[in-house]
C-alpha cells in the first residue's frame, strides 16, 4: 500500500485509529503445535529400595540447606561460599542473566518502534540545472536553480501486527530457554555443592586415617621395643628386631604419604569455594558416626524434584515453540507504519500547524518461491523438537539409574559395614593374644607380623567403606534433586503461559500449512 500524504484531519485519524485496533484484534492466531509435555519412563517403584530401610532417615530441617542432615558446621560455612565465591557457577548464573534478558527483547517486539528524525538541507545547482531533494516525511522538494533550504522534524513509528503469532511462538521459546537455564544454573549449583561435600568428607576421612596410622605407629613403636628387649635377653634373634623396625618404617611411609591425598582435597575445596589454594586450609577433625540418608519420596515425583530433568523438559518447550516460528514463515508479515511532523523552508516557525505533514500506511510481504527453504526450515525445526524429546527421556531415565545405584550402594554397603566392624574387632583381639603369646615365647616374630599387617588393612577397609557410604549419601541426595523443586522455575524467568498471555493477545485455535 502507496502512503498517502495529507494535512492533517481528525476525522482520518480516528479512522486510521478504528483499523489499526481491528487489525490487532485480528491477530489472534499462532501457528504451530501447542506445546504438551511427552511422556517418559516412570517406574511405580524403586527396585533397590526393597526390602531396606535406613536406620535413621534424616530430612534437613525447615528452611536448612540439605548438607546440613550431616551436622557439621566447618561444611555449612563451606557450603555457604559457594553461592558466593564459585567462578563456575558465577558464569552460570550470567548465562541465566542473557537468557531472562532475551525474552525482555521478545517481550519488546510485540509493542511498536517509535522515533524522531530532524534534518537541515542547503540545495541548489548551477545556472540552468535543477537539483531535486527529498525530506524525511516523503515530500519531494520544489526544484529550484538558487539556493534553498529545508528543514523537517517528524515522528514516525512502526508496528507488526504479528498476526500468526510469529513473535508469541518466539516470546514462548525464549521464557522457555531462560527456564531451562535456570534450572541449568540450579543443577550447577547442586553439582558444586554435592562436590565440595564428597570432597570434604574424603578429607575427613583422610583426618581418621591418618589418626589410625599414627596410633598404627606408636603399637609399632611399642612391638619394637619389646622386640629389642626380647633379642637383648637372647631370647629371640637379630631377625625380629629387623622385622619389628621393617614394620615401623612401612607404617612410617603410610603415615607420611597420607599427607598427599588431604593436600589434593583441601586445594580442590579451596577452588569450589573461590580461594587461592595458599589462602586456604582446613585443621584436622573427624566426622560424625552416622550416614544420613534421606527420604527418597515416590518415583513420580522425581521428574519435579531434578533441575536437569527441568533443564530437559524447558529446552523441549522451546524447541516445540521453535516449529511455530518456522511455520509461521509461511504466512506475510504485516506492519503498520505512520508518521507526523512539520516542513518548512524556513526554520522559523516551523513547528505550526500549516506546515504538518503524515502519512500512514501498511506493508505485507511474503515469498512466492523459496525452492523449499521455508519447509526445510520446518522440517529441522521439527528434528530439533524430536531430539529434544530423546534428550529428555535420556535424563528422566539417567536420573532413575542414579537413585536406584546409590540406594543399592547404600544397602549393600550397610550389610558390608556391619560384617567389616565384626572382623576388625576380630582382628585386633587376634593382635593382642599374638603379642602375649610373642612376650610369652611361644609364638615366633612372624605371627605377630602377619596379625599385625591384618588388623591395620581391615580398619583401613572400614574407613574405606564408611567413606564410600557417606559419599553415596550425598550422591543420593544429587540424584533426588537436593531439595530443589521444579515449582522455582518462573519464579524468575516467567512461565511460558502467562508471560505469552500478559504481553500478547489470546490464541486461537493453531494454524498450519499442509504437511509436504
Amino acid at each position: 500500500m502507496t502512503p498517502r500524504t495529507h494535512s492533517p484531519a481528525p476525522r482520518s485519524r480516528c479512522t486510521v485509529a478504528a483499523l489499526v485496533l481491528a487489525l490487532a484484534v485480528a491477530g489472534g492466531c499462532a501457528v504451530g503445535p501447542n506445546y504438551h509435555r511427552p511422556a517418559a519412563p516412570v517406574p511405580q517403584r524403586f527396585k533397590e529400595a526393597e526390602g531396606w530401610k535406613p536406620a535413621e532417615p534424616r530430612e534437613a530441617a525447615s528452611g536448612s540447606a540439605w548438607w546440613s542432615v550431616y551436622n557439621d558446621t566447618t561444611l555449612d560455612e563451606l557450603e555457604k561460599q559457594i553461592d558466593i565465591s564459585n567462578q563456575t557457577l558465577k558464569a552460570s548464573e550470567a548465562a541465566w542473566r542473557q537468557a531472562v534478558a532475551l525474552v525482555s527483547l521478545s517481550r519488546a517486539q510485540f509493542f511498536p518502534t517509535i522515533g524522531v528524525a530532524a534534518s537541515a538541507t542547503r540545495s541548489g545547482g548551477p545556472g540552468g540545472r535543477s537539483a531535486t531533494g527529498t525530506t524525511g516525511t516523503g515530500t519531494t522538494v520544489t526544484p529550484s536553480t538558487h539556493a534553498t533550504n529545508q528543514f523537517d522534524v517528524n515522528a514516525n513509528g512502526a508496528w507488526d501486527l504479528d498476526i500468526w503469532g510469529k513473535i508469541r511462538r518466539t516470546l514462548e521459546s525464549s521464557v522457555a530457554s531462560a527456564q531451562a537455564s535456570e534450572a541449568d544454573l540450579a543443577a550447577v549449583r547442586l553439582s558444586a555443592q554435592a562436590t565440595l561435600a564428597s570432597d570434604y568428607i574424603q578429607l575427613r576421612i583422610a583426618d581418621e586415617q591418618k589418626q589410625l596410622l599414627d596410633q598404627t605407629v606408636e603399637a609399632y613403636t611399642r612391638s619394637l621395643e619389646i622386640a629389642q628387649n626380647q633379642y637383648k635377653v637372647g631370647v629371640v634373634a637379630k631377625a625380629d628386631v629387623i622385622t619389628a623396625e621393617t614394620q615401623l618404617d612401612s607404617a612410617q611411609s603410610q603415615q607420611t604419604g597420607i599427607g598427599v591425598t588431604r593436600a589434593v582435597l583441601e586445594h580442590a575445596i579451596a577452588m569450589l569455594i573461590g580461594k587461592a589454594p595458599g589462602d586456604f586450609s582446613l585443621a584436622p577433625a573427624t566426622l560424625g558416626a552416622t550416614v544420613p540418608v534421606v527420604p527418597i519420596g515416590l518415583p513420580s515425583t522425581l521428574l519435579e524434584r531434578r533441575p536437569d530433568v527441568a533443564e530437559a523438559e524447558r529446552k523441549m518447550a522451546a524447541a516445540n515453540a521453535q516449529i511455530g516460528v518456522a511455520v509461521a514463515g509461511f504466512f506475510p508479515d504485516l506492519t503498520l507504519s505512520g508518521s507526523y511532523g512539520f516542513a518548512s523552508t524556513v526554520a522559523a516557525g516551523l513547528v505550526k500547524a500549516p506546515n504538518g505533514l503524515w502519512s500512514v500506511g501498511a506493508n505485507t510481504s511474503d515469498a512466492l518461491i523459496d525452492f523449499g527453504a521455508r519447509w526445510a526450515q520446518v522440517r529441522g525445526a521439527r528434528a530439533a523438537y524430536d531430539g529434544a524429546v530423546a534428550s529428555y527421556r535420556q535424563v528422566v531415565l539417567t536420573a532413575f539409574e542414579q537413585v536406584e545405584d546409590e540406594l543399592a550402594t547404600l544397602r549393600i554397603l550397610e550389610q558390608q559395614f556391619d560384617i567389616q566392624q565384626k572382623t576388625v574387632q576380630s582382628a585386633n583381639l587376634s593382635l593382642q593374644l599374638t603379642l602375649n603369646q610373642y612376650r610369652a615365647g611361644t609364638v615366633a616374630y612372624t605371627s605377630v607380623v602377619t596379625a599385625q599387617t591384618i588388623a591395620l588393612g581391615d580398619a583401613e577397609q572400614l574407613l574405606t567403606i564408611r567413606q564410600n557410604r557417606l559419599t553415596a549419601s550425598v550422591a543420593l541426595i544429587q540424584a533426588l534433586g537436593g531439595g530443589w523443586s521444579a515449582e522455582a522455575l518462573g519464579s524468575r524467568s516467567g512461565n511460558p503461559s502467562t508471560a505469552a498471555a500478559a504481553a500478547a493477545p489470546a490464541a486461537a485455535a493453531p494454524v498450519a500449512p499442509p504437511t509436504p
